[in-house]
């Protein structure tokens, strides 16, 4: 007889939070077939482990398709919170849980956000979904960029939409208010309301709900021909018009029309899998979806599942269809399914086609998908021949997994920053980024010296590993301890080759110091010349006899000049932060707070000189004196 699950078994959910802690720990999620569920950590375990099954509206779609699979709970108990971070972090890597492991999107595919949590939102393309709010939506990824740009330009046409994130004049409309392109935004000549109604049916374009929205306009459309509103009725004539233009490029796929699906197939091999999902709606191919992710031994049916939970998970209600055609038979499709049809409050069905139009329409994504892995693979293999080629040229023992790149930027020794950029497998890996302010105080305006501030940069890089090899003798045991449970981080970011930016003498500067830190031997460090593009080892005259086009070479140019951007962005944003709050300095009565505080509310300095006095004054902190003082500054007459 199957075990019920917690969330359906009151009396052995209430027994089983009975048992667990007000303590610091780990919390495991076992399901049916004892396989770990998920890890987390917490300073109070009960109260973590009893809110996933409160269900309220801020659970996620995915938390609660995990809580009605879990049979079990387990914790283990630390000293402290820091402890617990450290097991919880020792326990994903060893037992890689289900709903720990996130499918990647595909970075290259671009987004449409609307930021519905700013009183005007805004409509843009982005390629990033991080620290944005949480009322932010994102739709998407779209595999075809110049089709969404296109698709956005048409859509702006045809509805009045806010077209500057600052407005361009602080007390009146610009020519997108006079040609009928933005409502007047900047000056509020339509309320906040009346805006987002405009963007919700901007938004259903984007959800593939075309047909639906252009039933709503016919309707208002027929409104106000009743009312004798000729000229209103004509915009929506233009709009259902531009709509359909929209759609022109789209044909009929199937021939039950008034039913939404999405098809859904895979290709992979043994390391990687290329999953595409094609969106049909009222019978149209309306989008086109993909994602990539590492096989982990998975097979064909549990990439798709894990798929379809990420995807639907991430997604408003109205979009998830009424069907979802896949290319194999999902593990646990009938969870999946009843999960699905409780997020859109209808019924929701998975089929796997075996003959007929839909078959073979399962079997065009699939080649579709096929396509896409191909261009995976062919990417994997030219940066495997470079770094291939990269160690053959510099005589390493091994391809270097993780490179570094180190660069100096400051005008004249103002505002000196470094970087430091990662690659890994050749790849660019920004998570593991870093940028340095340079501290010494003999780097100044006018006074500048690349060598000791890469001398600097390196001392505070490499001082953990110098202090882990003077309590340890055999550095080299450390660095390959990745099965140790004690600091484990720590031994997770040793480079195997370091590139410096710069000649002959940058290289001896960095060289010098690592002998002071006793990690002269233990690291690989080259550098790269921008003059004549030379390669230069430690304690050679010449540089390395190489051609400038070989794929190795092209991708230590590729790190350096990454390097070069990294390094000069950061420099450029000290630079602009300086001199914005130079300015504000001016201002009789404004300190180093109070500066604080109006950029944190305005932003930049321009938004401050655009505001006008009733604004300033509603600025945290500021009071209507000071307020006073800032808008004279900025409107002497």
């Amino acid at each position: 007889m199957k075990t019920k699950t917690l969330i359906n078994d009151p009396e052995r959910l209430k027994d089983t939070l009975g048992r667990i802690p007000q303590e610091p720990g780990c919390y495991i999620m076992i399901d049916n077939n004892d396989n770990i569920l998920y890890v987390g950590k917490s300073k109070l375990l009960r109260n973590r482990v009893r809110s996933y099954f409160r269900l309220s509206e801020e659970v996620t779609p995915r938390i609660r398709l995990m809580v009605k699979q879990i049979i079990n709970i387990e914790f283990i108990v630390t000293d402290t919170e820091s402890e617990a971070l450290t097991l919880e972090s020792n326990l994903i890597k060893n037992h890689q849980p289900y709903f720990n492991i996130l499918l990647k999107d595909d970075k290259k595919y671009p987004y449409l956000c609307i930021t519905w949590s700013e009183k005007y939102p805004r409509v843009f393309i982005t390629r990033r979904r991080r620290n944005r709010n949480k009322l932010d939506r994102y739709y998407g990824p779209f595999v075809d960029v110049g089709r969404l740009r296109n698709i956005l330009f048409l859509t702006k046409r045809l509805f009045p939409l806010r077209q500057r994130p600052i407005p361009l004049y602080k007390d009146r409309t610009c020519l997108n208010f006079s040609i009928g392109r933005c409502p007047g935004v900047c000056q509020e000549k339509i309320s906040s309301k009346e805006y987002q109604t405009t963007l919700k049916k901007v938004s259903m374009i984007f959800q593939g709900r075309s047909d639906e929205l252009t039933i709503l306009l016919k309707k208002q459309m027929e409104r106000y021909s009743r009312k004798l509103e000729y000229e209103k009725a004509a915009l929506i004539r233009d709009q259902i018009n531009g709509i359909e233009q929209v759609q022109e490029d789209q044909k009929m796929i199937l021939p039950d029309s008034s039913i939404s699906r999405d098809v859904i197939a895979l290709s992979c091999d043994k390391r990687v899998a290329a999953i595409q999902i094609f969106q049909m709606r009222s019978g149209k191919l309306v989008g086109r979806l993909g994602y990539n992710t590492s096989t982990d031994e998975l097979n064909e049916g549990e990439l798709l599942q894990h798929t379809i939970e990420l995807h639907y998970g991430q997604v408003e209600n109205v979009e998830i269809p009424n069907e979802i055609h896949v290319q194999f038979q999902l593990p646990k499709q009938p969870i999946i399914s009843e999960w699905l049809s409780e997020l859109k409050g209808k019924k929701v069905a998975i089929l796997c086609p075996k003959r007929n139009m839909k078959f073979n329409f399962i079997e065009m994504v699939q080649k579709n998908a096929e396509y896409e892995l191909q261009r995976i693979k062919d990417g994997q293999q030219k940066q495997e021949l470079a770094l291939e080629d990269l160690a053959s040229l510099l005589e390493l023992d091994s391809i270097p997994h993780r490179i570094e790149g180190y660069d100096i930027s400051h005008i004249q020794g103002s505002d000196a920053v470094a970087s430091q950029v990662v690659f890994i497998n050749g790849i660019p890996a920004k998570q593991h980024y870093r940028k340095y302010k340079i501290k010494n105080k003999d780097i100044k305006t006018g006074h500048s010296d690349d060598f000791i501030s890469l001398v600097e940069v390196i001392q505070r890089r490499f001082s953990k590993w110098e202090r882990i090899k003077k309590e340890t003798s055999n550095i080299d045991k450390l660095k390959s301890s990745k099965a140790s449970t004690l600091e484990r981080n720590v031994f997770n970011d040793w480079p195997d080759l370091v590139m410096i930016d710069g000649g002959k003498g940058q290289l001896s500067a960095v060289m010098a110091v690592l002998e002071k830190m006793d990690l002269a031997n233990d690291l690989v460090v080259c550098s790269l010349a921008k003059k004549n593009e030379d390669i230069y080892l430690p304690n050679t005259t010449n540089p390395i006899d190489c051609e400038h086009d070989q794929i190795g070479v092209i991708l230590l140019r590729r790190l350096r000049d990454e390097a070069h951007r990294f390094a000069l962005s950061f420099h450029r944003k000290q630079r602009t932060n300086r001199m914005t709050r130079s300015q504000l300095s001016d201002i009789a009565g404004i300190g180093p707070s109070r500066i604080k505080e109006l950029l944190n509310h305005f932003r930049s300095v321009e938004a401050i000189q655009m505001a006008s006095l009733d604004e300033l004054t509603k600025t945290p902190g500021l009071g209507n004196a000071m307020a006073k003082q800032v808008w004279n500054y900025f409107h002497p007459s």
